[in-house]
């Protein structure tokens, strides 16, 4: 595929896309992407994971930021229990493909006075308010936002000049960050990054995604576990707002070159499809019964994550 398409699937928006154009052409070329260690990897962090890998398949050096200060900044945890994720994390994935790519914890980095004296004059920039409406989708209890999730968008500006990457990948709730730094880095003497957004999915139940909902899929859950979840998972016949289409246009086809819906011959038998848009035209026109959808969906997740799975269950 051409690098310019694996930049670009499955993305809301690319800021800017000329921009790309131009860094495609530059050698190195370097993005990155933050994750909290917040609780489990589900396929809410897996849809950036897959993103790094088409960046990597495009010729990117990769950088994964473990933002340990970040989530406890954010009220996700005492520093020590954020400590102990993030070290799960990290396997986690290594274990979805991230391979070959720089680990950064956050701390490590951040903790050093050039990078502080950075954060100090880009908050002489921004004002209060905008600093929270930045936050607004990120942030955890914004109703009493606390002064150290102001401090969180300005780091992770500050981790995009420091870290030396020109692209940033992250879902859309990450716009108003990006955007802030796009705006305000190149005050400081560091050019404006790329920046590559994704979808924000819907839960299994078709409403927002959330852990407290439980209303997705873990790379800890087993087989069993699964299918039993999928089995359950909102399945309209429409395409519009179907979780289960999604997880297979930005889960499975990234992954896999086909994918085989296995029908019993009475109901028309085994049936591949060798693009999602081929999958979706099926199954909106009623060619796909919706429990066939979601047990191959069952299928197709559960082999993904058995990598995940065996990497834990050996020990290794």
């Amino acid at each position: 595929m051409d690098p310019h398409d694996l930049v670009t699937r499955n993305t809301v928006e690319v800021v800017t896309d000329a921009e790309l154009h131009t860094l495609l052409g530059k050698s190195p070329r370097r993005v990155y992407a933050g994750y909290e260690p917040s609780g489990e990897i589900h396929l809410g962090h897996l849809i950036t994971v897959n993103k790094l890998l088409d960046m990597q398949s495009a010729g990117f050096e990769v950088t994964v930021l473990l933002a340990d200060l970040h989530a406890f900044l954010n009220r996700k945890g005492t520093l020590e229990q954020v400590e102990e994720l993030t070290r799960y994390n990290r396997e986690c994935f290594e274990a979805l493909g991230l391979k070959n790519v720089r680990y950064i914890v956050g701390s490590s980095l951040q903790l050093e006075p050039g990078y502080q004296l950075l954060v100090l004059r880009l908050a002489q920039q921004i004002t209060l308010n905008r600093a929270t409406r930045s936050m607004d989708e990120v942030g955890r209890m914004m109703e009493h936002p606390t002064v150290s999730q102001m401090i969180y968008p300005i780091m992770q500006m500050v981790d995009i000049a420091r870290l030396g990457v020109d692209a940033a990948v992250g879902g859309i709730d990450q716009r108003k960050i990006h955007m802030l730094a796009r705006e305000h880095l190149p005050a400081v003497g560091f050019p404006a990054p790329v920046c590559v957004h994704t979808p924000i999915l819907l839960g299994l139940d078709g409403e927002k995604m959330s852990s407290s909902k439980g209303n997705f899929i873990s790379v800890a859950d087993s087989e069993e576990t699964i299918r039993k979840k999928m089995q359950k998972a909102f399945c309209p016949p429409a395409v519009q707002d179907n979780p289960v289409l999604q997880i297979l246009e930005h889960h499975i086809f990234p992954r896999c070159a086909e994918v085989t819906v296995h029908r019993q011959p009475k109901f028309g038998g085994d049936r591949t499809f060798s693009g999602y848009t081929e999958l979706e035209q099926a199954y909106g026109s009623g060619g796909i019964h919706p429990l066939d959808l979601k047990r191959t969906v069952a299928d197709y997740l559960a082999e993904i994550f058995s990598c995940v799975r065996d990497r834990f269950t050996s020990g290794d």
